[in-house]
């Protein structure tokens, strides 16, 4: 039944987009942090284009003090999922404004650890904050007045153009000049500074960050002007917004959200030098860059042709990381994803145009097929066919064979609807043909052929191992080799791993750290050495490794990694943490100052897992913590404020791993002691695993 009437939804509403086009929005919205409450006063101009009984806002969980349409008051319905207005309106130009208020559950997130609201809007929709359209066929203009603490930063869509005193408040006024679908509407609150860079068109670009992370600014935002540059000239098409915004926030649900104008991303990607060269932003801030073109200016009708988005997003990315990390690197990102898409293909049997597609078919297998056609047709004419379909359908709705007819009149020998069949409506991977293309590049072939080595004895590859190493060749033909050598015996690679580290590459290094389990004392300075590479997943493997390896040099180990942080989630400072609390553990040493460098490390730890700090270090902490003080009350009890977290994937972490400690019946008495001083909401959460079978 529920179904029916979600289909009866979809239906009812594709009629009314028929019938009825929403213009103009024009909104004071007012985020309150303390309640988790928004409230605002919302108009919208719209235009009767042929008879209809009823005109339907969606509004979830919603409440409504005042509903007039052209300034008088009407009578609605409020169903508690839309707003459903029947009476008040004419056949052509209609105004609507409504009060609301809402407590959204998602969509609008309040984040009181970090002081920081804001809005996810895909996939969640917007209607559960603002009065809006689920439907992205509904396409508005929205101008937006937004009431917050003057000691704040306030982001929206589009162009500020004044902001205002109001008592201990100020309000900031966004603008955005062209329509676009409801759910790129975006709110950013938190202290963030800012510095502003235009792009070789004259595009405002504005970096946000935090003012604790204003060293990583440069890192963080490496190489962004350049990826904003090379699309635009790429893309053909120029930029179509009057600027571009890009803030980081704390316990983001994804790595990134395209708003119109105004990208969110996730707080894991601010970086400094060290953190960029494990886990930097250079992709994800392409790929929501070539977004604001495809998805935004140009978006899908449906879930069906979802790849027209996160395709064309991937594989732009993809060409503005080949203009920064070179084109040995975007051959070996299309290799790793044609693997990914081969071995997919083996249990995932529904096609890239289907609404229930996986995201790998969505945006890498949608990559592979544009960069099917792009080599089939050439660089020039693939060009022509994007800029015209984004000419023509410019704050638009489309589908597959709309971008398709653009390529077809450009290269009218392609044969789209052989293209169609085999890459978009055939759940298998071409590898065949995929390969051919790959092979194109000379990195690509060495990687292939080092490949083939693995049914070589050692001593028939020696030569072509150390021709390889010495070679200039891109890294992953290195660490191709590394791997075939891991489980030689030390003697017989010594040479090969010598060779490796004076690569000075990171990740060949790395691979060095990874693939050497037992470190002979032979050995051991040298690998000692990756203690000082600029990695911290590097530091990281090889800190363990050597801990393992040599007990008795554990102190020189411990005096290295004193003052090692690591990356957002204090990886380095959380292992450091747990070495030295084992080590104090494992010792007869009676010492004032190392009882109490101990008992701070200790409480230190506990701080890790409390709701202060980012889920990404807190989850890193409590698989730690439950390790050496599983029955910590307060461990447990901010593993169980995790259960009610909002990001589901750190909520989830926390279930988890509650069901498996209650495996353990002395869980049971700890946990409900715990449930008196428990919040309300962490109190049901607790009650129902608890109360699981």
């Amino acid at each position: 039944m529920r179904y029916l009437f979600l289909l009866f939804s979809i239906f009812t509403f594709a009629q009314q987009t028929q019938k009825v086009d929403f213009i103009m929005c024009k909104a004071s919205v007012f985020p309150e942090m303390v309640t988790n409450k928004v409230s605002g006063v919302v108009t919208y101009e719209f235009k009767v284009i042929s008879a209809i009984d009823s005109i339907r806002i969606d509004a979830v969980n919603m409440t409504f003090s005042e509903v007039e349409i052209n300034g008088k008051p009407v009578k609605f319905k409020n169903n508690k999922k839309e707003l459903v207005l029947f009476e008040g309106f004419v056949k052509g130009k209609n105004k609507v404004q409504l009060a609301y208020q809402a407590f959204p559950k998602q969509t609008m997130y309040f984040n009181t650890g970090s002081q920081q609201i804001w809005t996810q809007g895909q996939g969640k929709y917007t209607s559960h904050w603002f009065p809006s359209f689920d439907d992205v066929n509904e396409k508005v203009i929205f101008k937006m007045n937004i009431s917050f603490d003057k000691d704040y930063n306030v982001l929206a869509n589009g162009i500020l153009k004044e902001t205002f005193p109001d008592k201990d408040k100020k309000i900031w006024l966004y603008e955005m000049q062209k329509p676009m679908s409801s759910y790129l509407l975006a709110v950013v609150i938190g202290d963030f500074r800012n510095k502003v860079i235009a792009s070789k068109s004259s595009i405002p670009l504005q970096f946000f960050i935090q003012p604790k992370d204003t060293a990583k600014f440069e890192s963080t935002y490496r190489h962004s002007k350049k990826i904003f540059d090379y699309l635009e000239k790429e893309i053909g098409f120029q930029y179509p917004w009057q600027i571009y915004k890009q803030v980081p926030v704390e316990d983001f649900l994804y790595a990134g959200m395209e708003n119109t104008s105004c990208t969110i991303f996730a707080q894991d990607f601010v970086v400094d030098d060290i953190g960029f060269n494990d886990r930097n932003y250079v992709n994800v801030n392409a790929h929501e860059l070539a977004h604001q073109w495809f998805g935004d200016l140009v978006t899908a009708k449906s879930g069906k042709h979802h790849w027209l988005q996160e395709g064309f997003a991937t594989y732009y990315a993809l060409l503005a990381e080949r203009e920064v990390f070179g084109e040995d690197y975007f051959y070996h990102q299309l290799y790793r994803t044609s693997l990914q898409l081969k071995n997919a293909a083996k249990t995932d049997s529904i096609p890239v145009m289907h609404e229930k597609a996986s995201s790998l078919s969505f945006y890498q297998k949608g990559a592979w097929a544009l960069h099917i056609i792009r080599e089939a047709i050439g660089p020039k004419l693939f060009q022509k066919a994007v800029k015209s379909y984004l000419k023509k359908y410019q704050y638009k709705n489309v589908e597959t064979n709309d971008f398709l007819s653009e390529i077809k009149k450009v290269s009218p020998t392609f044969d789209t609807e052989k293209f169609k069949k085999t890459w978009l409506e055939d759940y298998r991977f071409q590898t065949e043909e995929a390969n051919t293309l790959l092979k194109k590049n000379a990195f690509i072939q060495t990687l292939f052929e080092a490949q083939q080595l693995r049914k070589k004895s050692l001593a028939e590859n020696k030569q072509k191992f150390t021709e390889l190493l010495k070679s200039n060749v891109f890294y992953p033909v290195k660490t191709e080799i590394l791997y075939q050598l891991k489980e030689v015996p030390f003697n017989d690679k010594k040479e090969f791993l010598i060779l490796a580290l004076q690569t000075n590459n990171i990740k060949v290094r790395q691979a060095v750290a990874e693939f050497m389990e037992e470190i002979p004392t032979e050995f051991k300075s040298m690998y000692e050495s990756l203690l000082d590479d600029a990695s911290y997943e590097t530091k990281e493997i090889a800190f363990m490794n050597l801990w393992k390896n040599f007990p008795e040099s554990r102190s020189v180990y411990l005096a290295k990694a004193q003052d090692w942080k690591g990356g957002n989630d204090k990886s380095l400072r959380v292992l450091y943490i747990m070495a030295f609390l084992n080590y104090v553990d494992s010792q007869e040493i009676e010492d004032q100052n190392l009882s109490i460098t101990y008992l701070q490390l200790h409480s230190e730890l506990v701080r890790y897992t409390s709701p202060q700090y980012e889920s990404s270090v807190r989850q890193n902490a409590l698989i730690n913590a439950l390790t050496i003080m599983s029955k910590n009350p307060d461990v447990l009890k901010n593993l169980v404020n995790a259960t009610t977290h909002y990001k589901w994937q750190f909520s989830k972490f926390g279930r988890d791993k509650i069901r498996q400690l209650l495996k353990d019946d002395s869980y049971h008495v700890l946990f409900e002691s715990l449930l008196p001083t428990l919040p309300e909401s962490e109190k049901v959460q607790l009650q129902k695993l608890l109360s699981e079978k």
